[in-house]
């Protein structure tokens, strides 16, 4: 068969025109693929300022809440940019020169969040009332814990974590490691007598109830409420004197010292309790005075994986010393 040079010349034409339009095709198909794939690499989640829509596994989060850095080292995941704080030793890395401060827990610094550039912002407790000014340069989250059902609030913002940075069987674990160890714990405070706490600031106390900042010790451990804190109001400070808690003679006495969790100076709360008045009481006279770690209970709000299991080992290692 013979062709024509101009046959020739059309078939070539031809030919690269449909190389063109298949290879703009596969173009398109790539284009189509890569948004579907961008569209579902967004994960929408609930928090305590409503619903946000985040990026699923940001590689750069900035976090102003200690509890959701403590929840986040369980899972495997690092923060790029933390406040200046005390933190505790499983936090220690944050302490690095080499790692970005960008402010404090009460206030974050803008200019100091924009050079880290974050996917994620994450705030909470203490940080939370700058929650608009933190979403005007990011995709942010308030992660703080309610103080009147802190297991739920680990629990789920455990899982909101998890959810984000693709972690769910790394919290699955983590969080039926706390429940278990929650459980074993209520069982023996149940039956361990009647208990009162006070958190101390220097040589002034006050007693917390039920419902409190501090009412874990009745609302998850277990412990039943001394008669003198059961009906407190959950929402005030109520000032005690010694006598007071002598009046009390509680079974337990758990102990947060403030300035212990704060690093100020002042006399230790554990020689202020060493007054006759209180050595005459129940708790005392069976060495059942437990000077809770006043930076778990203090700082941490006891609202971290780590943090509410140091506290439950803690006070589970008192109850077995009985």
């Amino acid at each position: 068969m013979i062709i024509k040079a101009s046959q020739m010349k059309t078939t070539r034409h031809t030919k690269n025109w449909l190389a063109m339009v298949q290879t703009t095709l596969a173009i398109g198909v790539i284009s189509l693929a890569g948004q579907a794939m961008a569209q579902t690499d967004q994960i929408t989640v609930q928090h305590a300022k409503g619903q946000a829509t985040v990026n699923a596994q940001p590689a750069k989060t900035v976090v102003f809440d200690l509890p959701t850095l403590d929840i986040m080292q369980v899972l495997g995941v690092q923060a790029v940019g933390v406040p200046k704080a005390r933190f505790p030793d499983s936090l220690s890395a944050y302490n690095a020169d080499s790692m970005p401060k960008v402010g404090t827990l009460f206030e974050p610094d803008p200019h100091a969040v924009k050079e880290v550039s974050p996917e994620l912002i994450i705030v909470g407790g203490r940080s939370r009332a700058k929650f608009d000014d933190m979403a005007k340069l990011a995709p942010t989250l308030d992660l703080s814990v309610d103080t009147q059902a802190p297991l739920k609030s680990i629990e789920r913002n455990t899982q909101t974590l998890a959810a984000i940075y693709n972690k769910e069987p790394e919290a699955q674990a983590a969080l039926k490691e706390l429940n278990d160890a929650v459980a074993g714990l209520q069982a023996k405070a149940a039956t361990a007598g009647n208990a009162m706490l006070i958190l101390a600031v220097g040589e002034k106390t006050s007693a917390f109830g039920p419902g409190s900042r501090f009412g874990m010790i009745y609302d998850v451990f277990g412990f039943v409420p001394n008669d003198a804190v059961k009906n407190l109001s959950a929402k005030d400070r109520h000032p005690v004197k010694l006598d007071d808690i002598a009046k009390a003679n509680p079974d337990w006495l758990f102990v947060i010292d403030r300035n212990a969790a704060t690093g100020k100076q002042g006399k230790p709360t554990r020689q202020l309790l060493e007054n006759p008045v209180i050595r005459d009481t129940a708790a005392a006279k069976n060495n059942r005075i437990v000077y809770l770690d006043p930076y778990n209970w203090y700082i941490m709000g006891s609202a971290g994986l780590t943090s509410m299991q140091q506290n439950i080992d803690q006070i589970a290692a008192a109850l077995n010393a009985k």
